[in-house]
């Protein structure tokens, strides 16, 4: 069961309340969902509860807004996140992190310590972590914020309580962004043509190339680092299935990519549907004009066929099929 960011925070609350809060909490959601802004409204609970605003001329208290996550960071807070050009978060890293955590927090206050995009931790820091997460210290509170939780090792998913939120609706990312507004430039005078279908596919196959390359690169990099710093005190065996490894996991993260787009194609087309039938919740409200133009233009029946199109070709490019092929033919039957 996925929750609002409220949601989740009322029941972190409330267990802290009774004095059962858990020691480990994996946060995990899509971009956009509030991972980082729920993780600072906890340690604020934590520690700066006692830190009213006062009240206001009519006697009401004044709400004390909460910082943001980087804003909280000190001597009891400590956040670490990628850093490297292979963005990736190395063993040293998660020992800086660990250490502060072991010495006394003042009465009444916790330490915490934050760990985003907790899955790029690379193995060795993960293992690190774990014995961390096996045996935490007293009075300490452990976040670890994720979009892919799947990535983690399943020993440290068991060990933390899982808080799923929910999608934060539009995308929050510029290349995906970008995805929508090319729709958008096409869409007024190609959509419903195959030329429009063409034009659309090229530039979603463009956009996927571009971050194929970018997740190689960072594979390539995060290979290297690894390598540099173990290669004295292992084989070439172990070397041999770190590259296996990175190779695996930079196909996992370029499907993860593609999927996000085809996410963007969806929710597009659903704006359009939404505007055929007067719905409101619109994912991209800045190209609304676009979207209820096309809306005029087509009968709801044509406009969910198109849809179902767009959901056969992702269930299509989750078989073996060729990609390019798939991506074409989808194209041609959503927006062509």
């Amino acid at each position: 069961m996925a929750y609002t960011a409220d949601h989740a925070y009322e029941l972190i609350e409330s267990a802290h309340q009774r004095g059962r809060l858990a020691h480990a909490f994996l946060i995990s959601g899509p971009a956009g969902s509030g991972k980082r802004e729920l993780a600072a409204r906890i340690i604020h609970l934590l520690n700066g509860a006692g830190e009213g605003g006062g009240t206001d001329l009519f006697g009401d208290p004044i709400v004390m807004a909460t910082p943001p996550l980087e804003e909280l960071v000190g001597e009891l807070v400590r956040l670490v996140e990628p850093q490297s050009k292979s963005r990736r978060i190395r063993i040293d890293e998660i020992r800086e992190l660990e250490r502060p955590l072991y010495s006394v927090a003042p009465a009444g206050k916790w330490k915490v310590a934050v760990i985003a995009e907790a899955d790029r931790m690379m193995e060795q820091a993960a293992n690190a972590f774990l014995k961390t997460l096996e045996e935490p210290p007293g009075q300490c509170l452990l976040l670890l914020l994720t979009d892919n939780p799947r990535r983690l090792l399943p020993t440290i998913l068991s060990r933390c309580v899982n808080l799923p939120l929910l999608g934060g609706g539009r995308p929050a990312d510029a290349a995906q962004d970008a995805m929508a507004l090319k729709i958008s430039e096409v869409a007024p005078k190609n959509f419903g043509k195959v030329i429009g279908a063409l034009i659309l596919k090229a530039a979603f196959s463009e956009t996927l190339a571009e971050r194929k390359e970018q997740i190689t690169k960072a594979g390539e990099q995060a290979l290297k680092d690894e390598s540099a710093l173990y290669k004295q005190t292992t084989d070439g065996e172990w070397l041999k299935g770190r590259e296996d490894h990175y190779k695996a996991l930079n196909e996992s993260e370029y499907l993860e990519e593609r999927n996000r787009l085809l996410e963007v194609l969806s929710l597009w087309l659903a704006d359009v549907v939404r505007q055929k039938v007067g719905g409101g919740g619109l994912d991209f409200q800045e190209h609304s004009a676009v979207t209820a133009e096309i809306a005029s233009r087509f009968e709801i029946e044509e406009l969910l066929q198109r849809l179902d199109a767009l959901h056969d070709m992702t269930r299509t490019l989750e078989t073996n099929a060729m990609e390019a092929l798939a991506l074409e033919v989808g194209f041609l039957k959503a927006f062509g």
